[in-house]
């Protein structure tokens, strides 16, 4: 995928402001972690196994604020591969990519700093790499999908000061998730679909959720179909509905593709944890047995007993951790010790349920047609002008608010809901759309002025990418200016702003230093 060139200023300020965003991001996580001691939490913490030096102390004197929480889990898997049951809750693309880098990558620090640490270093890396490409993929995706360049600028920008912070650059998975995902969904969009169904899949090895990805292709075979259908006469439409076992097809070895590393990962564990055979031949280090004993963590096979899962119809090993180890069920979380985690993750529901509503009240013949139906060219309709609307309201929007949609409801209903924040954010692009809609709409600021009038004129949303801002200059970005103007800007305005920051600086203090945060 061929994302950066030097003639778009604005995908330039997309890729500086991320970096910056990313080094601030290091620089505060660092501050935070000496100023502020760790929480004494419940968390997941296997003893160190190799010695650790001088560099080793240096590393874990910066860095180790993002090895917190679920962290700790990539980082042992990528060290010792799957040792206890419960890891098996945690995909193996990311702990892969961390032990390849560490291994290769950082080879020639081998004589400075420990596996481990070696292991930290890639994962900070790779993450600050993952993160900055997915910002220039997602402007990619919003001029595709928006076809008005300023919003997929702003929408890029905005996930530059994400919410999820701390998540995108802590040795968690999301960064490469939204990587994967997001690149997958612009190469679907330009019609590369083997490319998207490549990406889609290797997301699905990263995290569990990719597998609903595999709806968006789906879907663009479905709307191929019937946008052939309703244009073909006579003998086209035959030759339209002749080339339906075509389609169905190769949607289907699309959505197997998908699908596929969740399977294999699921077969992966079945063997390791109900084979005698392969359990009995890996060599547990001893104090990760204590740890198993100490801990009541079920190893793979050691203690002569199969999990109750081997035995299922169809045993997956991922649901059984989610209802045994983490309690995830429908409203399972609904207690009211967990008033303040439903607090925490109000802004993303309200804006994510915000968005839904906005796009279905603008377009609610689209949305009832499933975006299949194609629009009367004739006459304007009152849902549609002559030519489509363009920004978040366009049609290309439909499916990515079912997706977006569909991830809220489950993750409200289903999930541990302060995780919701970092799980819509790194899986779809609409809380950025929206976000980005709502300050190009009402922040007077970024509205398009005269120079010569000093009044608003209306805003040029052409598909061309070539023409200028008005109001914005080339290299401008518009969060900072936001920033820059904060008392004369809108109280929406505040509000969108001010729950990115406060998130982002919040979830460094908190989540490097053990505190609860989502």
């Amino acid at each position: 995928m061929q994302v950066v060139t030097g003639r778009d200023p604005h995908r330039r300020e997309v890729v500086h402001f991320a970096v910056l965003c990313r080094a601030v991001t290091l620089v505060l996580q660092a501050l935070f972690n000496l100023l502020i001691p760790d929480h004494p939490a419940d968390a997941f913490s296997p003893p160190r196994l190799s010695e650790s030096g001088l560099c080793d102390w240096l590393v874990e004197l910066l860095l180790g604020g993002l090895s917190r929480w679920d962290a700790e889990h990539f980082l042992f898997i990528a060290e010792h591969g799957y040792v206890y049951e419960h890891n098996c809750a945690f995909f193996p693309l990311f702990p892969l990519s961390l032990r390849a880098a560490a291994g290769r990558v950082l080879w020639p620090l081998q004589g400075f700093l420990c596996f481990r640490s070696r292991l930290l270093l890639s994962a900070v890396l790779l993450n600050t790499i993952f993160s900055v490409l997915a910002s220039v993929i997602l402007y990619e995706l919003g001029c595709v999908v928006l076809r008005c360049r300023k919003q997929a600028f702003l929408s890029a920008i905005l996930f530059c000061i994400t919410p999820a912070n701390v998540f995108m650059a802590a040795a968690y998975s999301e960064s490469m998730f939204a990587l994967l995902a997001f690149g997958a969904m612009w190469q679907l969009e330009k019609r590369r679909l083997w490319t998207s169904t490549l990406l889609f899949s290797l997301a699905s090895g990263v995290r569990s959720n990719g597998v609903i990805n595999a709806g968006f292709l789906v879907y663009a075979q479905t709307k191929h179909f019937a946008s052939q259908l309703q244009r073909g006469t006579g003998v086209a439409l035959l030759l339209t509905f002749g080339q339906l076992p075509t389609l169905a097809v190769s949607a289907i070895l699309m959505c197997t593709s998908i699908c596929l590393p969740f399977a294999l990962f699921q077969f992966y564990a079945y063997f390791w944890f109900c084979s005698g055979n392969a359990g009995s031949k890996y060599v547990v280090p001893r104090p990760l047995l204590q740890l198993a004993v100490d801990m009541r963590y079920h190893l793979a096979f050691l203690n002569g007993a199969k999990p109750s899962w081997c035995s299922w119809d169809y045993p997956m090993v991922y649901a059984y951790i989610q209802d045994v180890y983490w309690n995830v069920g429908f409203l399972r979380y609904y207690e009211a010790k967990q008033i303040p985690n439903f607090l925490l993750a109000a802004p993303t529901i309200m804006l994510g349920s915000w968005a839904a509503w906005c796009y279905v009240a603008s377009n609610p013949w689209h949305c009832l047609t499933l975006g299949l139906a194609r629009r009367e060219t004739g006459r304007a309709t009152a849902e549609f002008s002559a030519k489509p609307p363009l920004g978040f309201c366009s049609p290309g929007v439909f499916v990515y608010i079912v997706h977006s949609t569909a991830l809220l409801i489950f993750g409200t209903f289903c999930m541990h809901i302060q995780v919701l924040t970092r799980f819509l954010g790194s899986s779809s692009p609409v809380l950025y759309w929206f976000s980005a809609h709502l300050l190009h709409t009402h922040e007077p600021l970024l509205q398009n002025r005269d120079a010569s009038t000093s009044r608003a004129i209306p805003h040029l949303d052409e598909p061309s990418l070539g023409k200028p801002f008005l109001a914005w200059n080339r290299n401008e970005n518009p969060v900072l200016r936001l920033l820059k103007n904060w008392r004369q800007s809108t109280v929406l305005t505040q509000w969108i702003l001010g729950y990115a920051l406060s998130y982002w600086l919040l979830g460094l203090a908190l989540h490097c230093n053990f505190f609860p945060w989502t």
